[in-house]
């Protein structure tokens, strides 16, 4: 399955890769080589630390190269008026009214307004113009959405 990224999305991804590898790189290496000034390693524990730092700032290097690689980017139409990747969604269920980005599901933060496309929510949006209604399945039982504004 392909996964998508919007433009600020691959940009932020492409950010934070270079940012360990450079960066934190460094910073780790001279942990480690101030560890090593300290003598035996076996019970140094500030090498130890700094050894699992560097290989999980390792391990999320190759996820970022992985997610950079294998995503394509969403093409985003503007001004059409249907929901799509990169879309702003203004809904209203039971009186409430939220507004929700329509992100890759490497972008998405629900608590930040950011929904993955291949969420239930965003699914059901996709593709869908102001003032229709789309019913999706969520954990308390099926909700009813009214679709005010997409920009």
């Amino acid at each position: 399955m392909t996964k998508y990224l919007t433009p600020e999305g691959r940009k932020k991804l492409e950010e934070e890769l270079e940012m360990r590898k450079k960066e934190m790189r460094l910073k780790i290496a001279l942990i480690i080589k101030e560890a090593k000034e300290q003598g035996d390693l076996s019970e140094n524990a500030e090498y130890t630390e700094a050894k699992r730092q560097q290989a999980d700032n390792e391990r999320r290097i190759m996820e970022l190269e992985n997610q950079i690689r294998t995503s394509q980017i969403a093409s985003f139409v503007k001004g059409c008026g249907v929901v799509q990747m990169g879309s702003k969604a203004k809904i209203k269920c039971n009186g409430e009214e939220q507004l929700f980005d329509i992100v890759g599901s490497n972008e998405a933060d629900p608590l930040g307004g950011k929904i993955s496309n291949e969420s239930p929510l965003g699914k059901a949006l996709m593709g869908k113009k102001a003032d229709d209604k789309i019913k999706v399945q969520t954990p308390g039982g099926e909700k009813e959405y009214t679709i005010l504004e997409v920009k």
